[in-house]
């Protein structure tokens, strides 16, 4: 157990962050979901709004230190593979 003031404050400060960063990926993880649900509906339209609704979400997240970088790099251009590969059938 932490006996410092300072390693108290820390402990505080961790546990008050770990609980904002995990709305944060929750809330990033709705939006891509909605993306899949929409593709395997086979809504292309659908899943291209969300697909569009995503990207801000999964820069904030990378903004914010939630996700890495590349991470979000790479989630978007899977979705957008698999958004343009709906919109082509």
């Amino acid at each position: 157990m932490a006996n410092h003031v300072s390693a108290k404050k820390r402990t505080r400060q961790n546990a008050k962050r770990a609980i904002i960063n995990s709305a944060n990926r929750n809330r990033i993880r709705t939006f891509v979901k909605k993306v899949e649900l929409a593709l395997s509906a086979g809504d292309a339209a659908a899943a291209e709004a969300a697909l569009k609704a995503v990207q801000p979400e999964l820069q904030k997240g990378v903004n914010k230190g939630v996700i890495h970088k590349k991470t979000a790099s790479r989630k978007l251009s899977r979705l957008s593979a698999r958004v343009k590969a709906a919109k082509s059938q």
